[in-house]
């Protein structure tokens, strides 16, 4: 789901990416990301495997969670980030830096107090983070996002990427949105990817990547960001439709799979290239299918992969 699990707000046309009809979308994204047919051993899309993971007991809704009373402060001594210590192999992203933002944490739902806290993105103020949301049989999206962020950094330490997340389930809840711009900035990565998966409504399908809108006000200023991280954010759409086989949103981004926000603390203070991809609908059945599925979160692991390295070795 969304950083702070609301709707968007009302973007100047000129934020957006023009419709465009859905087989013209596809070929354009494929090409963009240096072709759909070309390059790297992907898993194929194809019937998904059994998923080896059990559904965590239902949970609120991210809107169902309400602040208690009192004072709420987020996090001031956040934990380390979680960095692999292991020896890399070389390969073709050797000496890159990939963070890799987890969207959630499955422990905020026992700390809404704190994640409820007001939080400075760099245009305003906002919760620290959200709960998340989940599928209807209660598979949280602080799990999937966890699960796709590992699979995706064993991808890229593969092939030489030095991996930072920014959680790895080490910390009682977040962290929040302004410190996981932090992690990204503080480690100078080379590209920064935030993984969700969104909550939106049935008969609502596919994914979408997130682009920083230009924000310059407070903490914020994307200039230098904007156009790196369209081009990170076009890589990752085209491989993502390879691997998965998902098509892009049928109900964000005019058929893109691409939408561009400037109410997001996570891209407004980001200072490198960074992009959130909601990689489906867990409130749509069809989508939820694939999202639960082990099969299916491992392929969307390796689009996202191959989208960061053509985006490294362009």
């Amino acid at each position: 789901m969304r950083d702070d699990d609301s709707p968007p707000p009302a973007s100047p046309a000129s934020a957006r990416r023009r419709p465009v009809a859905g087989a013209a979308v596809l070929a354009a994204l494929c090409l963009t990301a240096a072709g759909c047919g070309s390059g790297g051993a992907l898993p194929q899309a194809g019937p998904p495997a059994p998923d080896s993971t059990s559904p965590a007991p239902p949970g609120p809704s991210a809107s169902a969670s309400r602040p208690p009373s009192g004072p709420a402060s987020p996090s001031t001594a956040p934990l380390p980030s979680a960095t692999s210590a292991k020896a890399l192999p070389k390969g073709p992203l050797t000496g890159r830096t990939v963070v890799i933002d987890p969207g959630h944490n499955p422990g905020n739902r026992e700390h809404t107090r704190e994640i409820n806290a007001q939080v400075d993105i760099g245009t305003g103020r906002k919760e620290c983070d959200t709960t998340g949301t989940a599928t209807d049989s209660g598979y949280a999206e602080a799990r999937f996002t966890l699960d796709v962020s590992r699979k995706l950094r064993t991808l890229l330490e593969a092939e030489g990427a030095k991996v930072v997340l920014t959680q790895d389930g080490d910390r009682p809840f977040g962290p929040c949105v302004d410190e996981r711009a932090r992690i990204g900035n503080t480690a100078r990565a080379d590209a920064v990817v935030s993984v969700h998966a969104d909550g939106s409504a049935a008969g609502n399908r596919g994914f979408h990547v997130i682009l920083p809108a230009a924000v310059s006000g407070g903490g914020a200023d994307t200039s230098k960001i904007v156009v790196p991280s369209r081009d990170l954010g076009e890589r990752i759409a085209g491989k993502f439709v390879r691997a998965t086989g998902s098509a892009p949103s049928n109900y964000i981004g005019g058929g893109t799979g691409l939408d561009t926000r400037n109410d997001l603390g996570g891209l407004n203070l980001s200072t490198v290239p960074k992009v959130f991809i909601e990689c489906g609908n867990m409130r749509d059945p069809k989508d939820a299918a694939l999202l639960t599925n082990e099969g299916w979160r491992q392929r969307a692991a390796a689009g996202i992969a191959e989208g960061i390295g053509s985006y490294l070795t362009r």
